[in-house]
């Protein structure tokens, strides 16, 4: 009779488990999936095709592209001090951070679950999911994930490069932004808006993920997208949230830049590199 009762406690868990969210192949955490308009078969053939590109860039431009039209869409992820994390991919609406974060992730896969875990390795420090290991700040991609992607801000730039150290999520009177997430002393290299000229322009390159610089004390960018060479056309395409717009959208890059404090620049390493290292 115990026996019994134990087992039916065993199956109502795992029901409720599956009701919550997936379990994962290490039955340590749920998975929350959404795919959109896609269906994974569908995702899976084109991360598939991205991966026979040889060139990083051109695998960040064709991803990127699916995007397009994608809806903009707030606070997709689960997770904070008082819900504990759970692993999302929620393709049907993105903002501009986590548009950045499938993009990445899939052009280093070939195949849709390899997506998911290089998306967990890039989301999260070590892989691991918890809302405190979350990598919020665009410069997190430089400190926690140096492997996969490069500071080219200051190659860019040259001399006209500024430095400047902040501590991030540290909020006017001592009230973090985030709560909960540890504060980050950084120094952060950036390119002021008004030394954009020509010769700096023409090291920008496809697939180049870029913040906008923000002059705010306790933040490092403001916005981020990818920059996309087309042509004669230089494009910011990025998860906009203007009324307008409220979707994943191309806009001239320099129009985009006019009045903007300034730009941080961040490069994909070659996945042989990737796995070299």
């Amino acid at each position: 009779m115990c026996m019994g009762i134990k087992k039916q406690l065993v199956w109502l868990t795992i029901i409720l488990l599956l009701l919550a969210g997936r379990v994962n192949a290490e039955g340590d955490t749920r998975e929350i999936i959404t795919t959109g308009t896609w269906t994974v078969e569908e995702l899976n053939a084109r991360i598939v095709q991205a991966s026979k590109l040889n060139d990083t860039s051109a695998r960040i431009a064709f991803i990127s592209k699916q995007f397009l039209g994608i809806p903009y869409q707030e606070k997709t992820l689960v997770g904070d001090m008082q819900t504990p994390e759970v692993f999302t991919i929620n393709l049907a609406g993105v903002d501009c951070f986590t548009l950045l974060d499938y993009v990445e992730a899939m052009q280093l896969s070939a195949s849709f679950d390899d997506f998911k875990g290089n998306l967990k390795n890039i989301r999260y420090q070590s892989g691991i999911v918890d809302y405190q290991r979350r990598n919020h700040f665009f410069t997190d991609w430089i400190e926690f994930n140096g492997d996969l992607v490069a500071d080219v801000t200051e190659q860019v730039g040259a001399d006209k490069t500024k430095k400047v150290k902040k501590i991030l999520n540290n909020g006017a009177d001592n009230k973090p932004l985030l709560p909960g997430v540890p504060s980050r002393k950084r120094e952060i290299s950036y390119i002021p808006a008004e030394d954009l000229r020509e010769v700096i322009i023409e090291r920008l390159k496809t697939g180049d993920y870029v913040g906008i610089y923000t002059n705010h004390p306790d933040l490092d960018v403001s916005h981020v997208g990818i920059v996309i060479r087309d042509r004669n056309k230089l494009l910011f395409r990025h998860a906009s949230s203007k009324t307008q717009h409220r979707t994943v959208i191309d806009e001239d890059f320099m129009k985009y830049m006019i009045n903007r404090p300034g730009l941080v620049i961040l490069r994909a390493r070659p996945i042989k590199q990737n796995l070299d290292e």
